[in-house]
């Protein structure tokens, strides 16, 4: 089964394409059983699970992270990679290779360097670095999906110009799926879909809806961060009424162990 094919004709459907990101395998497994259709791998949600700050997993870390995923599901998974294995070019490629072999069906690299003294590589850098992964993915037996991301918005440089500029820019160096996280502005949104010719992918911006997307040419919705929070939420909201009410309410609504305990029953069995 080509999983990159899959995943591929997932963003040429009718519907567009909402992508959850599990943090381990047991919310892999279980956002698989709710129905979604393919997943994507949380660099924030991965780091905050091992009680580290976004950035800060190493690429081997981050990489057998995603195997464990990829073997958790029969969904196809897309990798945030964030900037990927390193700053050049070359690196870029590398990287691609590598979402290969740990059986990704796509990935996403970034412009964002790392570097707080320059976030953002420069264009013609970020440009280079795109069109060695396109490059790369092109090269590859199977289909892979690969995703250019352009950070601005995420790290404190709201420009939209320079932000189409950029995907713009990584349209025609080869990249299958342009993600500008960070923006919520509906408008803004159809100026960039209505730039490019690509798919693109937005990060879940609350309060627009998915119909109000898609209206505007959008393909994908990616959850990111949003479930691990929101799954953190939840148990700061339990604790506290533990520790300030002394009450345990929370724990007669929502998911059962049962449920749970049948779910992951399932992948033993299958194992056998």
């Amino acid at each position: 089964m080509d999983k990159g094919k899959i995943f591929r004709q997932l963003h040429q459907g009718p519907e567009i394409l909402l992508m959850p990101n599990p943090w381990d395998p047991g919310t892999a497994q279980f956002l698989g059983s709710l129905g979604f259709k393919a997943l994507a791998t949380s660099s924030a949600g991965f780091a905050f699970s091992r009680a580290l700050p976004d950035g800060a997993i190493t690429f081997d870390v981050m990489m057998q992270h995603c195997r464990d995923l990829v073997a958790a599901t029969d969904l196809p998974v897309s990798g945030d990679l964030e900037k990927g294995k390193g700053d050049s070019a070359d690196s870029a490629g590398e990287t691609i290779f590598a979402a290969e072999a740990a059986g990704l069906a796509g990935c996403s690299i970034e412009d964002f360097s790392g570097d707080p003294d320059k976030p953002i590589y420069d264009f013609s850098h970020a440009v280079e670095r795109v069109a060695a992964a396109a490059e790369a993915a092109r090269a590859l037996k199977n289909d892979f999906v690969f995703t250019a991301r352009a950070e601005n918005f995420l790290r404190g440089r709201r420009d939209l110009d320079d932000t189409i500029k950029r995907l713009q820019a990584f349209d025609k160096a080869g990249a299958d799926v342009l993600f500008a996280p960070g923006i919520s502005d509906l408008e803004s949104i159809r100026t960039i879909c209505a730039s490019v010719s690509k798919p693109v992918s937005v990060l879940a911006p609350a309060p627009l809806s998915v119909s109000e997307l898609a209206a505007v040419g959008v393909r994908r919705v990616s959850l990111g961060p949003r479930l691990t929070t929101a799954a953190f939420t939840a148990i700061r909201d339990a604790a506290r009424e533990v520790l300030d009410n002394g009450t345990f309410g929370f724990s007669t609504a929502g998911v059962t162990f049962a449920e749970l305990q049948n779910l992951y029953s399932q992948g033993i069995d299958k194992d056998k």
